[in-house]
């Protein structure tokens, strides 16, 4: 595994699922295995879990940290070539990505979609600009298009509660005040469709995911009939993928209620808006797996950054 960028650069992911079941009990199962090696965070955009996380995680390895915020401290970057470069970025990819490698091991990269053009967000000009130019293994904090890191931390936490050997999982869209990317039901959807899952898309017309990720899964329009007997339900929203960007619908009855969810987990990446998304009592009732979620994003950050120390060191 040279880079950890999409869900499908896991070799074999039942490997990596018994590997973190051992690792919620032995934190420090790996020992030093990244002693000597330096990880260096370019944020740029915002963190909490992710950042917290994957810095945790490399400790464990005993790995030396360096983060930067590079949206608000670092030059702005061009990314395309034979460019005149008389205008905002005051800097090439092909530079820095280098640069950066020469001071890091293992490089993370967060880099959200921009929703104004889907061509330009889908070719992930940030992540693989540092994959093509970097010369060093690069892990994805969340992209444009993806979020590997939390679909593994999403499939450990199922792994880790579920009660059958094939649990129904369902994916439902939630209103939301703001225009966010597809990248985590991108990963989600991805994840679920290599797990023993059957998994039910649920979202209003006009929020397809992209075919690429959803692998000609039929959504259900009605999110009353794709709850029903539901051991697991994963609330997020995005905006339109065919209308790129775009919200469609702002409607209210979409929010996830206790009556809604019945006897099913809770599930969503965090952060989430309280009574637009979910109800509080949801969100705070005895169904929620939204913290061990956020505690499963240290294992799977273990897990990536294991791999690519052992599959390129």
């Amino acid at each position: 595994m040279n880079h950890f960028c999409k869900t499908t650069d896991i070799p074999d992911l039942a490997d990596w699922l018994k590997l973190g079941r051992r690792l919620r009990e032995e934190p420090e199962l790996l020992g030093l295995l990244g002693r000597g090696k330096t990880l260096c965070l370019l944020f740029f955009n915002n963190s909490l879990r992710t950042r917290l996380s994957t810095q945790k995680a490399s400790q464990l390895l005993g790995m030396e940290v360096m983060v930067m915020n590079f949206g608000s401290e670092g030059w702005s970057l061009e990314y395309r070539d034979g460019t005149i470069m008389d205008g905002g970025p005051a800097e090439h990819i092909r530079e820095a990505a280098p640069v950066v490698a020469q001071y890091a091991d293992i490089i993370g990269i967060r880099a959200f979609a921009k929703l104004t053009d889907r061509e330009a967000d889908y070719a992930e000009e940030v992540l693989q600009g540092f994959v093509q130019h970097a010369g060093v293994p690069v892990l994805n904090m969340e992209s444009a298009t993806a979020h590997p890191l939390q679909a593994l931390a999403d499939a450990l936490t199922i792994e880790q509660f579920r009660k059958s050997k094939r649990p129904r999982v369902v994916l439902s869209w939630a209103p939301h005040p703001r225009a966010l990317p597809q990248a985590v039901p991108n990963s989600f959807v991805e994840m679920m469709r290599a797990l023993p899952v059957d998994l039910t898309i649920t979202h209003p017309e006009g929020y397809e995911l992209a075919p690429e990720f959803t692998g000609g899964l039929v959504p259900e329009y009605d999110q009353e009939k794709a709850l029903r007997e539901a051991d697991f339900v994963y609330v997020k929203n995005w905006s339109s993928y065919s209308d790129y960007g775009a919200i469609l619908s702002q409607d209210p009855d979409w929010m996830m209620t206790g009556s809604k969810l019945g006897n099913a987990r809770f599930m969503h990446c965090l952060p989430v808006r309280r009574n637009v998304v979910v109800a509080d009592g949801v969100l705070d009732g005895d169904r929620s797996l939204v913290l061990q979620q956020a505690a499963n994003r240290t294992i799977a950050a273990q897990l990536a950054l294991a791999h690519l120390i052992q599959s390129n060191f």
